[in-house]
């Protein structure tokens, strides 16, 4: 896995945040600011608009799902890397393999200790 990163090959589907609605006019925001600027823009003042916030991809109908984070025209991809800085110290390209090992492997547990130990340093999950 460190190859495909390293030579730029893994890319994260990033879902929109929030669903706009107004008459037959349907759109995706992708955070709060985009969401803000659309109400500003396409949907100022033509009645009512619903706002519909996805908490994750599993509240996602699969037709939604398919329109906007996997049509490779409409998709917004993440490009992983880790910082050069990184390359060259083993010690800290330890702690990032450490990180996303307890992140992304196969021990809840340790995701749970992470998040234990670092939820009162959250200020914006939304970022």
């Amino acid at each position: 896995m460190p190859g495909l990163i390293e030579k730029g090959h893994l890319f994260l589907a990033q879902p929109p945040l929030y669903r706009l609605s107004q008459g037959g006019t349907v759109i995706y925001a992708r955070d709060d600011k985009h969401k803000d600027e659309l109400m500003r823009t396409v949907l100022n003042g033509r009645g009512k608009v619903e706002i519909s916030r996805f908490k994750g991809l599993g509240e996602m109908p699969a037709k939604q799902l398919r329109e906007t984070t996997m049509d490779r025209r409409t998709r917004i991809l993440l490009k992983v890397g880790v910082p050069e800085r990184y390359g060259d110290d083993r010690g800290e390209s330890r702690k990032t393999e450490k990180l996303v090992e307890s992140l992304m492997g196969r021990k809840p547990e340790l995701r749970f200790a992470f998040i234990q130990e670092h939820a009162k340093q959250v200020r914006d999950l939304d970022v």
